[in-house]
């Protein structure tokens, strides 16, 4: 009895307005294959079949090739890498107008010259210091 069953395989067949739309939200970039493939349970094969066939941006003879991460996310990743790039760097800015600050407040109030002028003579090393 078993002998006789034949398993059939399930074929989905899918309106062109359908393929069409998705091939929409490829374009737009608001979803990538991957995420096409899990929200409508459709194959990645499928979806890049259809790029080819309904897509106007993408020419015959041209490969369509996506990474796991949709553009919009990698995007937001590099946006926050340059916020914090600028925040480290504001840091920096002030740190560096502080120790200005500071080298020209030891110059003119304890009269300590820290920069390093070249026409300064050199000093003798660990001499014999006079005691006061």
């Amino acid at each position: 009895m078993k002998s006789n069953i034949r398993l059939l395989k399930k074929h989905r067949r899918y309106s062109v307005e359908f393929k069409k739309q998705i091939v929409a939200d490829f374009e737009s970039g608001e979803y990538s294959v991957p995420q096409l493939e899990k929200l409508h349970g459709v194959t990645n094969q499928s979806i890049y079949n259809w790029i080819y066939k309904f897509s106007t941006f993408n020419e015959k003879g041209f490969r369509v090739v996506e990474m796991k991460d949709s553009s919009s996310t990698k995007l937001q990743e590099l946006e926050a890498k340059n916020k914090e790039l600028e925040a480290a760097l504001g840091r920096k800015q002030i740190q560096l107008d502080y120790l200005e600050k500071m080298v020209e407040l030891a110059k003119t109030e304890l009269n300590i010259d820290i920069k390093k002028n070249y026409s300064t003579p050199q000093s003798t090393g660990s001499g014999k210091t006079k005691k006061k």
